[in-house]
């Protein structure tokens, strides 16, 4: 992509939540949308209010939102120049990345390099390492073939490790090991799942880390040389290793070390030449941070960094995506107040059931501090075929304490009948203690939800 290269129309190549955000974002910035749409998705608010819109196929993924081909022709067809895909779905595909360049359009996100580079989660660990950016203890590159040599490894380590796929993601492919004797039968399982689910067995391994936290650094780059980070979130609260509940900044974390590894995450970027939105999530531990991961998009939990720093970030991307410099040094970036988000979804509570249907009751709760990041109104049909995320309750205030006694007005306003919600889980975590001090960690979540659960 050139530096130059201008568009005023955008294909949104998702659905949800996330298509209605960045259609806004657009219509801010006087760009023009197509909306492309499932079967199932027809009546779907960003489709209604989008300048075009067209169906790309019928519900199943497969076919409409992850049909590369189909999301090209739809653009040529509707005279658009730039596809933003989202997140989920094609947004860390390289090789959708590559075919929208060599198409002559804009892909709103990484080069196809970042991402492949990235998406590795070997090469990415490498890729840190040679930039200044503190990696979990573990192998330097793929396991070994000797089962000696893999032992021998891990005991250097130090048990428990977590063996995972480098192609991973999304919590899959990965598999805890607490002894010596049971290690070799989980290599052999979690490489024969990596190939079954990625495409490759290729593995690693790292230390397990007992209580560590999940802390992400949002980063955002132009294609001029300059990399900013936004300032850290917290996201702890998860279930089978998908978030639950997120916030920024990270309590009880010394801002000044927050800082020291976010200039090593712009660093990093600037090393490797990426462009657009980005977030480098860590594992944080005894006062150290030790990179997972990074990924190369927009996130869900998005909004919580943009209420604490007046920034949107989907903005930028499109701005950045035209060639434009960023107008924002580091810094001019102050971190103000609190933020949290809980995810809403179209599930039971307490079993995590998915709950589609239709949607017979829609009131949302408002009031200073309150953002509602939805594209569901009453009358809506959730289909079944795909994520049941149906919106996200943002609570903002000056201080943490604020904005948990916000949100918690705000869930106790939320009224949603005709399906299942998990509402009442989120409130019930705003008035556990330890969520309240703010001292959980990745596995507070399962072990309070099998307590809950227990007789």
């Amino acid at each position: 992509m050139t530096d130059n290269r201008r568009f005023n129309r955008v294909l949104i190549a998702n659905r949800g939540e996330i298509a209605l955000r960045i259609q806004r974002a657009c219509r801010q910035l006087g760009l023009e949308t197509v909306a492309v749409y499932s079967d199932a998705d027809r009546e779907s608010r960003h489709v209604q209010e989008a300048d075009i819109a067209l169906c790309i196929g019928p519900a199943a993924a497969s076919r409409s939102y992850l049909d590369r081909d189909g999301l090209l022709l739809a653009a040529r067809a509707t005279g658009a120049t730039a596809i933003h895909p989202g997140y989920g779905f094609l947004s860390e595909n390289a090789d959708f990345a590559d075919a929208v360049e060599e198409a002559g359009l804009t892909f709103i996100g990484p080069t196809g390099t970042s991402i492949r580079m990235m998406g590795d989660k070997i090469m990415a660990k490498r890729t840190m390492l040679a930039a200044g950016v503190p990696c979990v203890p573990g192998s330097d590159g793929p396991l070994p073939e000797s089962p000696d040599e893999i032992l021998a490894l891990a005991e250097k380590v130090g048990f428990p490790v977590i063996v995972k796929a480098s192609g991973g993601g999304g919590g899959r492919g990965m598999r805890v090991v607490h002894r010596a004797e049971d290690l070799i039968e989980a290599v052999g399982l979690t490489s024969r799942e990596a190939q079954q689910a990625f495409g490759n067995p290729t593995l690693y391994l790292e230390k397990f880390m007992q209580k560590p936290r999940h802390i992400e650094i949002q980063v955002l780059c132009d294609t001029h040389g300059t990399a900013l980070w936004l300032g850290a979130r917290d996201c702890s609260l998860q279930r089978r290793h998908q978030k639950v509940l997120e916030e920024a900044p990270p309590p009880g974390i010394d801002p000044a070390v927050i800082a020291e590894i976010g200039e090593r995450c712009a660093a990093a970027c600037r090393h490797i030449g990426y462009r657009g939105a980005g977030t480098f999530e860590f594992l944080y531990e005894d006062g150290v941070f030790a990179f997972i991961e990074m990924n190369t998009r927009v996130q869900v939990e998005h909004p919580v960094t943009e209420q604490i720093t007046d920034i949107d970030i989907v903005a930028e991307q499109l701005r950045i995506a035209q060639g434009d410099r960023l107008t924002i040094r580091q810094e001019d970036i102050v971190f103000r107040g609190h933020a949290i988000e809980c995810r809403l979804n179209a599930e039971d509570g307490l079993t995590f059931l998915p709950s589609p249907g239709t949607v017979t009751r829609w009131d949302l709760p408002g009031g200073p501090g309150i953002r509602v990041d939805s594209h569901v109104v009453s009358g809506y049909t959730i289909p079944p075929y795909y994520d049941s995320l149906i919106g996200k309750i943002i609570g903002y205030g000056a201080t943490r304490e604020e904005a948990i006694a916000r949100l918690q007005v705000a869930l106790a306003e939320m009224k949603v009948e005709g399906i299942s919600t998990n509402i009442g889980l989120h409130q019930d975590l705003l008035a556990n203690p330890t969520v309240r001090k703010g001292s959980m960690d990745i596995h507070f979540l399962e072990k309070w939800l099998e307590e809950r659960a227990a007789p």
